[in-house]
């Protein structure tokens, strides 16, 4: 990941700055009106403060050309979360948020050049950090849901999943004992557990040297087990539910990933799929 993260302020542009983001700090920001927080999604001072220090420096703030940007960085985190939890369409972003394009555009550069990626593996570690583990996990949970994809969902990228009969996309997670994010692909719904599980395995490892155990449901099984014992130096733990039980199950070191679900599904933009691009929902994941 990149080092080049930003420091405390230490000069300002403006002789009182309203927030204390680098566009502010450093940037042409400063002169744009306040805005008044008023939505459940806008970050509270405390989320703020633990969030500024995470997010990569522009280039432009780095010598490497590039006008100083005039927009809050705070607000245009604050306009994508909005659109996250609220479901709409880009062209619907309120008037106190940034333009749509403005906001869309500083999206799609995150996506495109890895920094949502980059931005929230930082946030994991501090919360790890929090809650007394290291920031790096050594165990971890893969599963697989599948939604209903809508109209911009091109046929290329959708399909029919036979086992859950719903026609759409399918998003393949691992995450760690805390239900944490660690990586994430989302392919159509008819591509099979194992086949995904092989590629998203081969992200883990390389993305996450400490991994040592990975839980999987019994649609793992069969030769990879082996492999990821021989080629990944992964211990891969089949945990199935046995067939004489019905109704909802608690399976150990599996529920947590089904709570990741649950609370992806509680921001409307993720309770269907409508993005035309794969890593757009991948992106749409990570926020």
């Amino acid at each position: 990941m990149s080092l080049l993260y930003a420091p405390g302020p230490v000069d300002f542009n403006w002789a009182a700055p309203s927030c204390d983001c680098l566009a502010h700090v450093y940037g042409n920001a400063a002169g744009h009106p306040d805005r008044v927080r008023r939505y459940p999604s806008d970050m509270t001072n405390a989320e703020w403060a633990a969030v500024r220090p995470l997010p990569p420096v522009p280039v432009w703030l780095q010598g490497r050309g590039g006008r100083p940007e005039g927009y809050c960085h705070r607000r245009l985190l604050g306009a994508v979360r909005y659109l996250v939890a609220s479901g709409i369409s880009w062209r619907a972003m309120p008037a106190d948020f940034p333009g749509w394009g403005r906001v869309y555009a500083f999206f799609r550069r995150w996506r495109e050049h890895g920094l949502i990626a980059e931005f929230h593996d930082r946030l994991r570690g501090k919360v790890r950090e929090r809650e007394g583990r290291e920031a790096e996990p050594t165990a971890g949970i893969v599963d697989e849901q599948s939604v209903r994809a809508e109209a911009p969902v091109p046929a290329a990228s959708r399909g029919y999943g036979g086992g859950k009969k719903v026609p759409g996309r399918k998003r393949h997670l691992v995450t760690d004992t805390l239900g944490l994010l660690l990586v994430v692909a989302v392919t159509a719904a008819n591509i099979g557990d194992r086949d995904s599980a092989a590629g998203l395995l081969n992200r883990l490892r390389r993305l996450h040297r400490d991994i040592t155990l990975v839980r999987a449901d019994g649609g793992c099984t069969g030769g990879l087990v082996g492999r990821c014992r021989d080629k990944l130096a992964l211990a891969l733990e089949i945990v199935k539910r046995t067939d004489d039980i019905t109704g909802i199950v608690v399976l150990p070191g599996r529920w947590v990933a089904e709570r990741t679900f649950a609370w992806l599904m509680s921001s409307r933009r993720l309770a269907r799929d409508y993005e035309t691009l794969p890593a757009t929902s991948e992106a749409m994941i990570r926020w």
